[in-house]
């Protein structure tokens, strides 16, 4: 596949989960398709992946599962006190 972004072959697809909105309104979409770059080290979403999570917001009661997960905050790390890293 060659990347919309440097033009080279190589690009492939990644599936992974984003997460939209916050607290009641958060809504996690499974398996979206992400194109990854080797080369350049870009990712990006194609214009039709962008318009099904769109479409999937939009419809959210139809097409959202409820499912009970546990949430997590990251804790920020101080970037002078990481062994052997500079920040």
């Amino acid at each position: 596949m060659i990347c919309d972004i440097c033009g080279q072959e190589g690009a492939n697809i990644r599936h992974v989960t984003r997460s939209y909105g916050k607290k009641t309104n958060l809504l996690i979409i499974e398996n979206v398709p992400v194109i990854s770059c080797p080369h350049c080290r870009d990712s990006y979403l194609t214009a039709d992946t962008l318009h099904e999570i769109e479409r999937i917001k939009l419809h959210r009661k139809s097409f959202a599962k409820k499912r009970p997960i546990p949430v997590a905050a990251f804790r920020h790390i101080s970037t002078k006190h990481q062994d052997g890293l500079s920040g």
